[in-house]
Parts: C-alpha cells; structure tokens; sequence
C-alpha cells in the first residue's frame, strides 16, 4: 500500500459508522470522493458483512489515492503534470476507466469531456468574491480542452499540449458506486445499495420483499424535498443540476456546471436532470449530458440509449422521456 492510500484510508476510516434497521441488512457509511457515501446490503452473518465492508473502504481508498486531481502524487496529478511532455504509465484498471471517457464522450456528442480541467480551473467557484473571466482568456482556455487530443496507447498516455488536464470528477464518484455494488455480490452480498453523494446503484431485491427499491429525485426548487421517485429494480439512479453551487453577479446566476462547447456555465433554463439506467456510470453521463444539451435533446439522448429513462426539470416545467411514467412512483 502506498503512502497516499494510507493517508485516504486513514482519513475514510476515521468516518466510518455500521448500523442495522433490520436482521440481515448492514448499514456502512463513510466519507470519501468527497461525498457522504452510504452501502446498505444484505448478508449472512456478521463476519461477511465486515470483510465486504473493509474490501470496498480499501478499494475506494485506493480509487481517490489514485484518481482524485487535489492528491498531488496521483497517477491523475501526474498525467496532468506532464502535459505537453512524456507518455506516462498506466494499469489495466485506468486503460478500462479511459477507454469508458472515450465511450462516455462519443455517447454524449463531446459534452462530457474529462479534460476540462482547465475550464474548471479558469471558473474558480471558491474564489470570493466570484470573477467572471474575460472572453479572451475562455476562449484561450477552450484551446486547450478536447478529448480526442488527447493520446492513448497500450500501457500508458500522453497530454499533448502544455496546460490540458483531466478531471474525472464527471465520472469517478459514480463510476466508484458501480465498483462498490459489484464488489458487494462479489463478496456474497445478495441485495446492495450503494449512494455515494446522492447517486444511487441497486441491485437484488429491497428489504421486506417490495417489489422494487424507491428512489426519490430532489426538487430544485424546493431542496430537500423530492418531486417524483422512480420505482427501480437492478438499476442506477443519478441527477445533476446547478441549484446549490455557483454564484450571482450582476442579477445574473452564474452555475457550476460548465457547457464545453462555450467555455461558459450553462444557462438554458434547465434546473436539474436525473436519468436510471443499467449502471450508475451511464445515468451520471446522461443526467449531466442532458442538462447541458437541454431538454429537448437532452430527453433525446436519454430516449435513444438503452434501458435508459429520465426527465429534466426547467423553469418552465418538466420534460420526461418516453418510459419515464413506468417507473414514477408519484
């Protein structure tokens, strides 16, 4: 184990709390990806449930020692450090996540792109107070971004030009509730629910034999309130929106959430999107996707994708895709 994931595990470790609602159902919770994160399975006996425990808090420490961008020594920071210069080295595990980017950018027509680091850096949110920045240095930005610049080979990855980086924070969080499922039924598991800053993957049947896990999507209106829940079964459940974070200026909302076509925070009316589908990776890019797209094509790239539903909030009203009403529990 390396230095840094001691340093992850220790800290995730520090968070961790077990509890049971019920005989046979194990609650895990802990803080990590920078997200409240919570794992609620089904086991046998107790001895499993702790060995699944333990297994996903080292493998989600090993996951942000590896991939988070504010570790300096990352294999992410590293690859971000040498843009401009040398092919870095890579493992199988990070040729998987990569080759996924690529399929998560091709599906997605180019709106989620895991290298707009440097916009994200350019729109800083914690700066105080806010700055918008000018023209010229988001259009100097954008030259930068671009997922197909970037070169891959067997083993290892090149950022070509000096100032390009990635982030997956796009992606990691819910790539990592993927992970944490599987690894669960691997492991013995029978029933799993993972939701690691409100983006949810279940899998096997919910406790006392309901047909379906119910999960409730927020009202960006009205946080904390939920406006419909989706009735959902071996399915993940993610949504994005841009009603809690960013900043306003001059009477005008500036989100956090960033359109890289423009170089700008979105700003076409939509509140928020959520999508269910197979795994939690796939809703993540949707939701984010069409609540940059917008609602029409945003419902479009949702409809067109299988086993797939979703719906996107806007000033305006709510526009859902064709199956949505089959899994709306209200």
């Amino acid at each position: 184990m390396t230095p840094e994931t001691k340093a992850v595990l220790d800290r995730i470790q520090g968070s961790v709390q077990w509890s049971k609602s019920r005989p046979g159902w194990h609650h895990l919770s802990f803080n990590a990806v920078g997200s409240p994160c919570r794992v609620e399975f089904a086991a046998p006996n107790a001895g499993l449930a702790r060995e699944t425990g333990r297994q996903i808090i080292l493998w989600m420490a090993g996951f942000e020692a590896t991939y988070s961008r504010f570790i300096p020594t990352s294999l992410i920071s590293r690859i971000n450090a040498a843009a401009g210069q040398d092919w870095v080295l890579i493992d199988p595990e990070t040729e998987r996540l990569l080759a996924l980017c690529h399929e998560m950018n091709f599906l997605t027509r180019g709106v989620f792109d895991p290298t707009s680091l440097p916009l994200i850096q350019l729109w800083n949110w914690k700066q105080q107070p806010p700055v918008i920045p000018e023209e010229a240095a988001i259009q100097a930005t954008l030259a930068k971004v671009g997922w197909r610049k970037v070169q891959r080979a067997p083993g290892k990855i090149r950022l070509p030009e000096p100032g390009m980086g990635i982030d997956l924070g796009g992606m990691g969080k819910e790539y990592a509730v993927d992970q944490a499922v599987g690894l669960a039924l691997q492991l013995g598991a029978t029933s799993v629910l993972a939701d690691f800053g409100h983006d949810v993957h279940v899998q096997g049947p919910p406790p006392e034999q309901k047909p379906a896990w119910h999960i409730g999507l927020e009202d960006p209106r009205q946080p904390g309130q939920c406006w419909t829940g989706l009735a959902v079964t071996n399915m993940a459940v993610a949504s994005s929106g841009d009603y809690l974070r960013g900043f306003n200026i001059g009477g005008r909302r500036y989100g956090h959430i960033l359109d890289v076509r423009t170089g700008k925070p979105v700003a076409n009316g939509c509140l928020a999107a959520s999508a269910a589908a197979p795994s939690c990776t796939l809703a993540g890019m949707l939701s984010t996707a069409a609540f940059v797209l917008g609602p029409q094509e945003g419902i479009r790239l949702i409809d067109s994708t299988f086993g797939a539903v979703g719906a996107v909030v806007t000033e305006q009203g709510t526009v859902t895709s064709r199956r949505f009403q089959e899994f709306a529990t209200r």
